[in-house]
């Protein structure tokens, strides 16, 4: 598990590039001019419609509240497409495997945070189909112009004359040092037993038998079988992928096939799965595939359930944490930090994981939480320290002003630089926006 996935709390106003909008249709015209490209009104509204989703601003209700993310829309689109234009310059490319994690994590953020891809797909107009190839695009391109940034600031220092300044000109807006908590944790996942695995087994070859025996349309029968809740719908299409983006089992299986041709059963961590290969093109494939996962069943919870319960009872009666976190946590991530997760403000704990935050208010440092259940498995949780909200102290908290002095600088400094190359771009905006 990882916490770090969906720690920040900024929200980034992505963009849509479809016209459809919920509820209405939108006539499309241009809003703006920057070099070569164009920026249409249906960018600029649909980015505002994303960024209202996340921030749960009615546009309805709150009409002058959308029209302000209209206009830092245009602004972001803007900037954006110089960065672009200046990473064409520089030759700076995406890793795809970074682009495909970050999607992921931003996918399902987005839909835990509205309540469902259903809840998307109404308010934006289009299918999630849609919506994750179009969002695929635009994180390919944040991530560009963050790495133009971040080349072009990257030797950027802050003295301690700037720190000071900083401070002492911004220390009533700075606002509190948060109440914060350090923890560790153990986790623990449920096991599917020999039954769950014999049982998913059978079920996988049920459904290769009727689409390589009997000939039944593969696509439909990953839309009725099919397990992976990305592709399922989608007729089990992963579309072209790097091989290198695929896990080991599934690639090499998927590489030994010729175009049409459908693989035995191949068993992955996710489970059983049947492939289809569509074509290939050097490294990159295009398959279908049906997954049946392995399921943990009823028993395998309950026998789950009773050993997080001893772990906690062992701790209770004075066992090293740190050697149950080697002997059980099934937290890769955390693992070889002993179980260490880092610190974290309360109200951000409470919007990453509401469970850790209610499990922990009343433990004290040194203690333990009871075991606690997440879409990650169970956890018990230790309290390794806790700070009280403060105000900002120079001295106490020169390392957290220091970062906040550097960021400042660097955004000043970016800001800038892009007056700078607007001089020699051609940039025109329509009403009713402005620059």
């Amino acid at each position: 598990m990882r916490l770090s996935f969906i720690k920040s709390g900024i929200i980034l106003l992505f963009v849509i590039t479809y016209s459809q909008l919920s509820a209405q249709q939108v006539l499309d015209r241009m809003i703006a001019i920057v070099d070569d490209d164009i920026i249409l009104e249906s960018q600029v509204t649909q980015g505002a419609y994303y960024a209202a989703l996340q921030m749960g601003i009615d546009p309805a209700k709150n009409p002058q509240d959308f029209q302000d993310l209209k206009q830092q829309t245009l602004n972001s689109l803007i900037n954006k497409e110089l960065m672009l234009i200046q990473a064409d310059k520089d030759t700076v490319i995406a890793d795809e495997r970074q682009v495909d994690s970050y999607l992921q994590q931003d996918l399902q953020r987005v839909t835990q945070q509205v309540g469902g891809e259903d809840k998307i797909e109404e308010s934006l107009g289009m299918p999630m189909s849609k919506f994750r190839r179009t969002r695929r695009q635009e994180i390919e391109k944040e991530m560009r112009v963050s790495m133009v940034r971040e080349q072009k600031f990257a030797n950027l220092k802050v003295s301690s004359r700037e720190v000071k300044e900083f401070y002492n000109a911004k220390k009533d807006s700075l606002g509190s040092v948060q109440e914060t908590v350090d923890i560790s944790h153990i986790l623990v996942t449920p096991k599917p037993g020999k039954e769950s695995r014999e049982n998913a087994l059978k079920r996988a070859q049920a459904v290769r038998e009727l689409v390589v025996d009997k000939g039944y349309d593969f696509a439909e029968m990953a839309k009725e079988y099919s397990e992976d809740p990305g592709s399922a719908q989608k007729g089990g299409d992963l579309g072209f992928v790097s091989r290198s983006t695929l896990v080991r089992e599934y690639a090499e299986a998927a590489s030994r096939l010729e175009p049409g041709e459908f693989s035995q059963i191949v068993e992955s961590q996710f489970g059983f799965h049947i492939i289809k290969l569509i074509e290939k093109r050097g490294e990159k494939i295009h398959t279908q595939h049906i997954l049946i996962s392995i399921k943990p069943t009823e028993k395998d919870e309950i026998e789950t359930v009773e050993l997080i319960k001893k772990i906690h009872t062992d701790l209770e009666n004075g066992a090293d944490f740190k050697e149950l976190v080697k002997e059980y946590s099934e937290d890769e991530s955390s693992n070889k930090q002993d179980g260490h997760l880092g610190r974290f403000e309360i109200d951000q704990l409470k919007q990453m994981a509401k469970e850790f935050s209610y499990g922990i208010e009343n433990v004290q440092p040194g203690e333990y939480s009871d075991p606690i259940k997440t879409q990650f498995g169970y956890h018990v949780i230790k309290v390794n320290s806790r700070d009280k909200a403060r105000d900002f102290d120079l001295e106490k908290d020169w390392d957290m002003i220091e970062g906040m002095a550097l960021e400042y600088k660097k955004q000043q400094e970016y800001q800038e630089w892009l007056n700078r190359i607007k001089k020699d771009i051609y940039l025109e905006v329509k009403e009713p926006y402005t620059l």
